[in-house]
């Protein structure tokens, strides 16, 4: 079988990934990927003139809804509960320190 993968292109994307490897690793990746492109070269030779392409393994369609205009119908759940409120929103506490650091806008 004549492999597309030779030592020097194990070595070449060894580079491009710049990752070292023992001659023992190139060995063995060479190998495997002679295999794996093996079963590539097994696939190819399949009759698939009569298979349909399979898109999604159902034949259901996505049905969409008109885009326009909604109501919000749970607006109030919860609000009435909830801790701080400051013009209509609901007021957290603060994530990140007030004083310094990026968030505050002050320089380090």
């Amino acid at each position: 079988m004549s492999s597309p993968i030779s030592p020097e292109a194990i070595y070449h994307l060894a580079q491009l990934a710049r990752i070292e490897l023992t001659s023992e690793e190139k060995n063995r990746l060479l190998a495997d990927l002679q295999k794996i492109l093996g079963h590539f070269e097994e696939l190819q030779k399949l009759d698939l003139s009569g298979v349909e392409p399979l898109t999604g393994g159902t034949l259901q369609k996505n049905v969409f809804r008109e885009d326009g205009e909604r109501t919000c119908t749970n607006s109030g759940k919860g609000r009435e509960s909830f801790p701080s409120k400051h013009n209509g929103y609901l007021k957290v506490p603060p994530v990140f320190p007030t004083e310094g650091g990026s968030a505050s806008g002050g320089e380090e």
